[in-house]
């Protein structure tokens, strides 16, 4: 029986575990966290950091392992890239991987490869940010090199607050290393998001969402997904066109990529984060909905290097996922859904039970639960996505003293 190794084992990962065994393989998980719920998934299971490179790769050999894959996780991925490296499995190239995972390396990479960047810098201690700040123009954004789901991040528009984003910047980082940026100014209402996947090099689904935020509570961090894209065909065409020749530049071979750009007022794409894994929030259950794909299926087979049948199509209109939310810290007593909204509900997965604490959320990891929607039209969708918060109640107590 041919094994897998998977680097993860949280409440997201399983379903990867779980299509491996489907699959018919053998399932190895690595996770540092002792009370993970993959672990009671996969056929065998060791508590290690998957961070941990040199460690992985000795129980990979010790495993024997056909393939190796970190499902939905930044922290693991080039863990994943170095040892498919170091025993020539399926997979893309390590040093690539590390570009797309540190958001310093991957500024310098767009700047050398004719790709559009924001100026930028990366920073070590926070007296080097401090002095380095006059030579931007604020807004600037403030994040971790190193972090995904927008922990750590802040948008900063006033030096008076720079001390305070920069240690949260590092409170972040692995590396302790962050990236300052300047703000970039979109042309269209959202961000574009979502998963493209690849195969042989060239990207054969394009999973690309609007991504929508919450500036009430924090502009950065994402709330939601909806599809189809909002955006002119020719911007569209453009952002394929940029997302291509990068996958090209880093000879990325196979597997997903989870994209975050934004197209300015002179037209021009502007690549802001591409993690080599699928994304969190969810978004491959979404595209599942919209394309008829099984994303954790075609990762898994990437990763074993088995051929891949994808029937790609256009995609059904009008699904959208919004991610659960509050901005307090508190104690979860429910969450209630007024009947307009209820109608347009497919699936719910609530993280909280009541009595667990909960906290204001400025990143994606305090995230509450998610829901699923599909609506009629796009007239339908924008009108209640445009208004959610008023549909939705969360009952937050506050902490007894």
């Amino acid at each position: 029986m041919k094994k897998i190794l998977l680097l993860g084992g949280s409440a997201q990962q399983v379903v990867a575990i779980e299509t491996a065994k489907r699959l018919g393989y053998y399932t190895v998980l690595c996770d540092f966290l002792p009370d993970n719920p993959g672990q009671y998934h996969a056929d065998r299971f060791y508590l290690e950091s998957t961070t941990d490179k040199e460690t992985i790769l000795r129980i990979a050999k010790e495993e024997q392992i056909d393939g190796i894959l970190a499902y939905a996780s930044d922290p693991a991925a080039p863990t994943a890239a170095y040892v498919s490296d170091k025993l020539n499995l399926p997979g893309n190239p390590y040093d690539s991987v590390e570009i797309l995972c540190n958001k310093d390396r991957f500024r310098k990479f767009l700047s050398e490869n004719g790709f559009n960047a924001p100026r930028s810098g990366g920073y070590r201690t926070k007296e080097e940010v401090l002095a380095d700040l006059d030579r931007y123009s604020l807004p600037v954004i403030m994040k971790p090199v190193d972090s995904s789901g927008s922990k750590g991040a802040t948008v900063l528009h006033s030096p008076d607050n720079a001390e305070e984003a920069a240690e949260f910047a590092f409170s972040f980082s692995r590396s302790h290393r962050v990236i300052v940026e300047e703000y970039l100014e979109k042309k269209h209402p959202y961000l574009i998001g979502g998963d493209v996947f690849v195969i042989g090099g060239k990207i054969v689904q394009w999973g690309l969402l609007n991504c929508h935020r919450d500036p009430e509570v924090n502009p950065l961090v994402p709330v939601g997904k909806s599809y189809p894209l909002k955006l002119e065909d020719k911007d569209v065409q453009h952002v394929r066109e940029v997302l291509q020749k990068m996958v090209d530049k880093l000879n990325i071979r196979t597997g997903a990529l989870n994209v975050e750009l934004i197209v300015d007022k002179n037209d021009r794409v502007w690549p802001i984060d591409i993690g080599p894994r699928s994304g969190g929030n969810m978004i491959p259950d979404l595209l599942g909905y919209i394309f008829g794909v099984d994303i954790p299926e075609l990762c898994v087979k990437a990763a074993m290097g088995d051929s891949v049948d994808m029937k790609v199509s256009e995609g059904i209109p009008y699904y959208a996922t919004h991610n659960l939310h509050t901005a307090e810290n508190g104690i979860f007593e429910g969450i209630d859904f007024d009947e307009i909204l209820e109608k347009k509900i497919i699936k719910k997965c609530i993280y909280k039970e009541k009595g667990d604490p909960v906290e204001y959320f400025d990143n994606a990891a305090k995230a509450l639960g998610i829901i699923f929607m599909k609506f009629d039209t796009e007239k339908e969708m924008n009108e209640l996505l445009d208004h959610i918060k008023e549909h939705i109640t969360v009952q937050v107590s506050p902490v007894k003293q």
